[in-house]
């Protein structure tokens, strides 16, 4: 079934994440089992979306964590998104489950139907692709591997291979549908701007500075975001064995530059991308795409290990099952020190155990042995082993690659993240260590302001539909005269845009409020909050959390127990869901 979108809507939310937030609010009733039929997948794309706008290649979407139980959203690159709109859709809603044999979903121009996918299922991700396109011609796909059929509660959707909608599980409620895939071709729609003139100019303006500026002209397309490792671990943040350390002297041989150095063959990049971050790479066993720099810390250093190649092998093969990298590589972590505390009696799972970790990234994505229990994510892992204490968690999902005692405003987004732990919806590491906009003190508790702006824009750019790394270079006043040029309406304000973005962070609250997450759940693990690092640039520093969490809640105008007032839903248009 089509049907035509409100205009009303897309004024309020935009699109992306937005709208995907908003479709989601209004149609899924409280309490709903994330792995039931009644959840529903939201893919949207943006208004900036299949334009020539640098980086507008990402899409959106949007359900119920199986993870967290809470709202998850999540946003992936590549070429989909564009072919999607290009066949006239911005959204994509999904509910349900297919009865009898999986099957795919085929989206070829306008035409939407459901095929058998009963020889898809049981393929990897790169085997299903390759599969559907001996079928359907050129296409782009989004597919689950094993790890998704298998209701993994850490599985992925994946997208070109290493692209992802990583977090929160989204993979184990499309294989709880029964659907393995779905499909984009055909797509011949053009989207040409308002004002073509203007949009010119600002892309000539924009691709200079992107060119000029270091992050982005020769970070980022040199290094790949592993750039990152030397720089956090620099910093006393790189989180090492479950972090119970944050710097380590052997950076260097799990760097970007060692990456570059031994396994790169390529780069890539997705749609109207000068960036490309992306990277092609072959260990001489194995090649693949990645690691990113999540993946390869989350894969390494934070369970120990500094096997560059090993690290690699194992980015492969999460991205061939379906798993969310962060999540897996934490899960281990976890039981490594489970292991180590005597709780866990797996005496396999050692710290810096590089040979074991292909073998269990098996186990869990068709739970196996140990790996059933694994297959559930860090918390109900731990939960079992009566170690909840070591598992670096935020409502259910495992934190990524930044540790909050080093930079306080890292540490309240990660607390107050509408998703779990994520760093993306308002990342600070841009101020705090890189300078980006400007450079301010990370230990100051003084960030409430800064995080819930950064936290508003954030929800924009992914709903326009935006990289993070492009705002580096260009500014979020950018993303404005883009939206202006493209749609030309010349009333659009960024003060406009970041009351959209509030209401969108706003919403989510709502989501989680209604599903019984409150203060109590704007938390981080017992370790930040009393166990002092020991060594590094951040040695001695502990998260005040409750300081941080006051401040917090009186500028978002939220109560003491984290619930939105009333005078701020009046603002924002927005009443409490039942």
């Amino acid at each position: 079934m089509i049907e035509e979108l409100e205009d009303e809507i897309l004024n309020q939310y935009l699109g992306g994440r937005g709208l995907g937030v908003r479709i989601l609010c209004d149609n899924l009733k409280k309490g709903a089992d994330p792995l039931a039929p009644e959840n529903i997948m939201i893919f949207t794309i943006g208004p900036l979306t299949s334009t020539v706008v640098p980086t507008s290649g990402r899409f959106s979407l949007v359900t119920k964590s199986p993870l967290t139980n809470t709202i998850m959203h999540s946003n992936s690159g590549g070429f989909w998104g564009t072919i999607f709109k290009r066949c006239g859709f911005d959204a994509l809603y999904i509910t349900g489950k297919l009865k009898g044999e999986p099957g795919y979903l085929l989206i070829d121009g306008p035409n939407v139907e459901i095929k058998d996918g009963k020889d898809l299922w049981g393929l990897t991700t790169e085997k299903a692709v390759e599969k559907v396109r001996e079928i359907e011609g050129k296409c782009q796909v989004l597919v689950i591997g094993p790890a998704g059929e298998n209701l993994v509660r850490i599985a992925s959707v994946m997208n070109q291979g290493h692209r992802a909608f990583g977090r929160g599980g989204v993979g184990a409620v499309m294989g709880s549908k029964k659907l393995k895939a779905i499909v984009v071709k055909n797509g011949t729609k053009k989207f040409p701007a308002r004002d073509a003139d203007h949009i010119k100019q600002l892309n000539i303006v924009a691709f200079d500075k992107i060119k000029v500026f270091p992050v982005t002209s020769q970070a980022l397309p040199l290094f790949g975001t592993a750039v990152m490792m030397k720089v956090i671990n620099t910093f006393g943040m790189l989180p090492i064995n479950n972090n119970q350390k944050g710097y380590s002297r052997l950076i260097d041989s799990v760097s970007g530059e060692k990456l570059r150095e031994d396994f790169l063959e390529d780069d890539e990049g997705c749609v109207s991308c000068p960036i490309r971050c992306g990277r092609l790479t072959n260990t001489g066993e194995m090649k693949g795409k990645g690691p990113e720099f999540e993946s390869l810390w989350a894969l390494g250093p934070q369970c120990g290990i500094f096997d560059l190649k090993e690290i690699t092998h194992a980015n492969y093969l999460c991205n061939s099952y379906g798993l969310d990298t962060i999540s897996t590589g934490n899960t281990i972590a976890c039981a490594m020190e489970l292991q180590q505390r005597n709780l866990l009696k797996d005496s396999s799972l050692k710290f810096g155990k590089a040979q074991i970790l292909c073998d269990f990234i098996k186990k869990i994505a068709y739970k196996e042995d140990l790996g059933e229990e694994l297959a559930e994510g860090s918390l109900r892992f731990s939960r079992k082993y009566k170690g909840t204490q070591y598992a670096m968690q935020i409502k259910g999902m495992e934190l990524p690659a930044y540790d909050p005692r080093g930079a306080m405003g890292q540490a309240l987004n990660f607390a107050t993240s509408n998703r779990g732990a994520c760093h993306l919806t308002g990342y600070l590491i841009g101020m705090e260590l890189l300078g980006v906009p400007k450079l301010i003190d990370r230990f100051s508790l003084a960030k409430s302001d800064q995080l819930a702006l950064r936290q508003n824009q954030s929800a924009v750019e992914d709903s326009l539909v935006v990289c993070k790394f492009v705002g580096f270079a260009l500014g979020f006043d950018f993303q404005v005269r883009f939206l202006q040029a493209i749609t030309g309406r010349d009333d659009i304000t960024i003060s406009q845009l970041i009351e959209i973005g509030e209401r969108i962070y706003t919403l989510e609250r709502l989501f989680n409020i209604r599903e019984g997450f409150l203060r109590k759940d704007d938390t981080l693990p017992e370790r930040f909050l009393k166990e002092p690092l020991r060594e590094g640039p951040s040695k001695g520093r502990v998260v005040p959390l409750d300081r941080l969490l006051e401040d917090y809640y009186h500028v978002r105008q939220w109560n003491e127990k984290g619930i939105p007032k009333e005078e701020l839903l009046t603002k924002l248009n927005l009443i409490r869901l039942k």
